[in-house]
């Protein structure tokens, strides 16, 4: 199953983000269950948010894959999204 997860950084966090940013990609590669990923851009081109497509067995392990992310642990995100994704083009 694909889930997209769609998170919105707290105001004022990017400092967070670059201070976890290498946490958090370790357990994207860690896991093993990130088809893509990359940051959200705000206006000014600063990372602002997260986008990641999740391949999991359900929305529970992506709910667990998501509480566990360094950037969450941190206390980076306003809000988390998970979305179930039906990927339609690209490999």
């Amino acid at each position: 199953m694909l889930i997209a997860l769609i998170a919105r950084d707290k105001p004022g966090a990017l400092q967070t983000r670059k201070d976890t940013r290498q946490a958090h990609l370790d357990y994207l590669d860690a896991t093993g269950v990130v088809a893509q990923a990359g940051p959200l851009l705000g206006d000014s081109g600063d990372m602002c948010g997260s986008l990641i497509i999740l391949d999991v067995s359900d929305k529970a392990a992506a709910q667990d894959w998501a509480d566990n992310d360094p950037y969450a642990i941190a206390g980076l995100f306003d809000s988390v999204e998970l979305i179930e994704w039906k990927r339609v083009i690209g490999g």
